[in-house]
């Protein structure tokens, strides 16, 4: 079979502007990246006609380090939806360079069920990435800035709260000295670089409802803490015009394509596992104002990226989705075990959801696993399971995927009773506890000393009192140790460290040795890439 991107290539490409046309886009309104990438401006969100379409959430099983699927699934299910006449967008993040040269590769999709152009979405983009990455740093900079000038009257601060980022894999900047070297150079102090999809300006520009949202969050972000206890923001600094103006054009959401030319809007891209790991409320608006189905993603499992899309997400958005499609695969339950898809379900019923079972086929399963996956699924779980193969068929062999769940949303929905693992009223210590108690199935949740001090000072601040909570964990197990496969139970969870993301107004506890900077694996994906001819082969 073809590699991706001889797939990707081999695809006759239509002009934007024609994509656009099909959702009733002007195109004097686009903002063209060349001949098939373009920026929608954000006039085109109707939020009465978003509150009417049909949202539909696709998560997962716990992954594999190759992982299980759920792009080329996300895309796949457009694909078979506007097969059988349906008006269905797609709404992705945008890829990180870190996995694209790091371990994971490419997010685009796989086989004959991509987003296109993929070499261009996998890369550079239309530049949203850097822009969040040079905003993020600009804010360090002017921050360092403030301090280094004032030095004889203002103090510096205490306790630094505010990184850098790279969306480069590199484990060697996430602990750095800065300021070496004499005065002329700064102050020196201790610092370090998260990845770019760790930053709260990416989260900011995630869950920000318009330029002006994007301007209030962006002053509210608090980055460390004053000589007398006082909590010191961006505001602080008066430059919140400077970081919006640097991320003018990265709030509006990207169109592009499929391999079978529908409509694609890739937008935002946190990781599940250190972030919220859901694409932009703007963009999830604007699908639904453009789309009659609109298929999203929530980033690894359903433990991580699918919790915080229901608590998260949903409550900025105010819509939440008619159906959840959990993907699972044969890897993913040699690794795991039945069982796991089981828990997932358990804990997606939570939220009164009506669930599809998506059995993303790999060439190397056997029809024997195959059978006893289906048959676990319908006689013991009571779930519709459906085999899809986009990735050999595109749209074709997702047919039968988007005719049962649009038989789901039109005969089972039974309306937007949504339940949440835990209450925005409860105290942030409860609302950890109820996700590692009641997701995860911890026993019990300890807390390292860092970890319990900044708890204590979140507690006394109302401020902080109705933020929701996003755990930062391995995607690879329930519990905080990577290890741990399958459905462990009655394991102790460790919280290490507390971040207070006062922006992107949630707090991000960090589960035993989770890192906010990946490094690279012994044979990087960077490896593969190369330029031959002037077209560049290896993106997977």
């Amino acid at each position: 079979m073809k590699t991706d991107i001889e797939i990707a290539n081999s695809v006759q490409l239509k002009n934007i502007s024609d994509i656009a046309k099909s959702l009733n886009i002007n195109d004097n309104d686009l903002e063209n990246y060349g001949k098939y990438i373009a920026k929608i401006p954000l006039k085109y969100i109707d939020n009465k006609k978003a509150e009417k379409s049909n949202l539909i959430l696709v998560t997962s099983v716990s992954p594999t380090k190759a992982g299980i699927g759920k792009t080329t699934v996300s895309i796949g299910l457009a694909l078979g939806l506007n097969k059988i006449g349906k008006k269905a967008i797609v709404a992705l993040r945008e890829p990180s360079l870190g996995p694209c040269f790091g371990i994971k590769g490419g997010a685009c999709g796989g086989g004959y069920a991509q987003v296109l152009p993929m070499e261009k979405i996998n890369l550079h983009f239309t530049g949203d990435f850097h822009a969040v990455t040079t905003a993020h740093n600009m804010i360090t900079a002017l921050m360092d800035n403030y301090f280094y000038q004032n030095r004889a009257t203002v103090p510096p601060l205490k306790q630094v709260l505010w990184k850098r980022v790279l969306d480069i894999n590199d484990r060697g900047l996430r602990n750095i000295v800065t300021g070496l070297g004499g005065t002329a150079n700064g102050i020196p102090q201790e610092a370090g670089f998260d990845i770019t999809p760790a930053s709260e300006i990416m989260a900011i520009l995630c869950l920000a409802t318009d330029v002006e949202d994007l301007r209030r969050r962006i002053d509210n972000i608090l980055l460390g803490i004053t000589a007398d206890n006082k909590e010191f923001y961006v505001k602080d600094l008066g430059i919140s015009g400077s970081i919006v103006a640097l991320l003018l054009d990265a709030i509006k959401p990207n169109l592009v394509q499929t391999t079978e030319n529908t409509p694609a809007i890739i937008h935002g891209g946190p990781f599940a596992n250190i972030a919220h790991g859901c694409n932009t409320i703007i963009a999830t608006k604007m699908a639904l104002s453009l789309g009659d189905y609109v298929i999203t993603e929530a980033g690894f499992g359903a433990d991580l990226g699918g919790e915080k899309f229901f608590d998260i997400k949903c409550r900025n958005l105010g819509i939440y989705p008619k159906l959840v499609v959990l993907v699972a695969t044969c890897a993913g339950i040699r690794l795991h075990g039945m069982e796991n898809i089981d828990q997932h379900v358990e804990n997606l019923r939570k939220f009164n959801k009506n669930i599809v079972i998506a059995f993303n086929r790999y060439a190397q399963d056997t029809d024997e696993e195959i059978e006893a996956l289906v048959s676990h699924c319908k006689n013991d779980l009571g779930l519709p399971c459906v085999i899809n193969d986009a990735f050999l068929n595109g749209g074709e062999g997702a047919v039968k995927l988007a005719e049962t769940i649009v038989n789901q949303i039109e005969n089972n929905y039974t309306g937007n009773n949504p339940d949440a693992v835990y209450s925005l009223e409860d105290d942030v210590k409860t609302k950890i506890e109820n996700i590692c108690k009641k997701v995860y199935r911890a026993s019990t949740v300890t807390y390292a000393s860092k970890a319990l001090k900044k708890l204590q000072e979140i507690e006394k601040n109302p401020y902080y009192k109705n933020f929701p909570v996003c755990i930062a964990k391995t995607q690879y197990s329930f519990s905080d140790d990577p290890t741990l496969y399958g459905t462990p139970k009655d394991f102790v969870f460790t919280i290490s460290d507390i971040v207070i993301n006062r922006g992107s107004e949630f707090i991000v506890p960090i589960a035993g040795s989770m890192l906010r900077m990946p490094g690279l694996p012994k044979e990087p994906c960077a490896n593969k890439i190369d330029v031959v001819n002037g077209k560049i082969e290896g993106l997977s």
